[in-house]
């Protein structure tokens, strides 16, 4: 088969389509025929050297795919050669075919095409298992997300909105609000112009954000906290904004706010199984009534994906950019 390799780290060009060896599902897994792929900021910084797969992962970028079942491993039931899926991975999008865990599969939701299944598992895993999971939204609350326009801002904005919690977004253009707001945000700030707590306090008369989903990490921290409402929870997905920053616990303590900060790829499997198996439970029922949906913003072939990765960097896009298997 083929797949995008990493020989040496660096920019976009570092990205290699080339010919390796096929993978093989094991106990309890399934090889899947890749449709389709996606990009997540995690392929960027294993691009750059900076985010090496988990031990035992395929060392080929892509977090997650969709595709047909080829093949089954020992011991997998349930699912049949032939099947549409698409998949949760710690690693191998970036491919022809990929050995997915039968626990990290998810069949391809009603009304939606085996291309754009594609956007769905890292964003529908990350936002259920912060937002829902861990920091417990519930109707009626405030939810902030900060990079609204992103795959997974435009994810949280809709499942926000579905269990109906109000809905805040940050966005660094009137275009990405625009869109943010078409997906039901209520409250639209524009970071570049205007202080997201200032706005935020104004918007719920000074209460605040009951669950904050945080991508920029140190930079972000002071605010965030300040942001928050009296019981808030604070979920930090990324460190887009650095990685060390300064804490007032007395704010937190003074809120009895809470801070948690994960990550998806390095899960144990059973962790990841779990997760998945909610996402079924909880998500998939609205994408196959047509309530939620994959905010696509292009299709680019997969061996070009270094195209693919120069369009996420330079943060023009809106919802998820895949790569389209040959």
């Amino acid at each position: 088969m083929h797949a995008i390799t990493i020989p040496e780290p660096g920019g976009p060009e570092a990205l290699v389509w080339d010919e390796v060896p096929d993978p093989v599902a094991g106990a309890g897994e399934v090889l899947v025929e890749v449709a389709a792929g996606a990009v997540n900021r995690a392929d960027i910084l294993q691009r750059q050297g900076l985010y090496d797969p988990p031990p035992g992962a395929s060392p080929y970028p892509g977090l997650e795919c969709s595709g047909r079942i080829a093949a089954l491993g020992p011991g997998v039931s349930g699912w049949s050669v032939g099947d549409e899926v698409c998949a949760l991975l710690s690693g191998g999008g970036y491919a022809e075919k990929v050995a997915v865990p039968v626990g990290q599969l998810l069949p391809v939701p009603e009304g939606v095409d085996l291309v754009r299944a594609a956007a769905l598992p890292e964003v529908t895993c990350t936002v259920w298992s912060n937002v829902f999971m861990v920091a417990h939204l519930r109707p009626g609350e405030t939810l902030l997300v900060h990079g609204g326009s992103s795959g997974i801002g435009t994810m949280a904005i809709q499942l926000g909105k579905a269990v109906g919690a109000r809905v805040a977004v940050t966005a660094g253009t009137k275009e990405k609000l625009d869109r943010c707001a078409e997906l039901g945000a209520d409250i639209l700030i524009n970071y570049r112009e205007q202080d997201f707590v200032a706005e935020l306090k104004a918007a719920t008369d000074g209460a605040g954000a009951d669950v904050i989903l945080d991508n920029m990490g140190a930079s972000y921290l002071d605010r965030n906290v300040r942001a928050l409402a009296v019981n808030g929870r604070l979920a930090i997905i990324g460190m887009q904004g650095g990685v060390k920053g300064e804490l007032d616990i007395g704010a937190l303590l003074g809120k009895r706010a809470a801070i948690s900060a994960t990550s998806l790829r390095a899960r144990p499997r059973d962790e990841k199984t779990a997760i998945v198996a909610a996402v079924r439970e909880h998500v998939w029922p609205l994408i196959d009534a047509g309530r939620v949906r994959p905010v696509v913003d292009r299709e680019i072939p997969l061996p070009d994906a270094a195209t693919a990765h120069r369009v996420v960097e330079e943060s023009g896009h809106v919802g998820k950019v895949l790569l389209v298997a040959p």
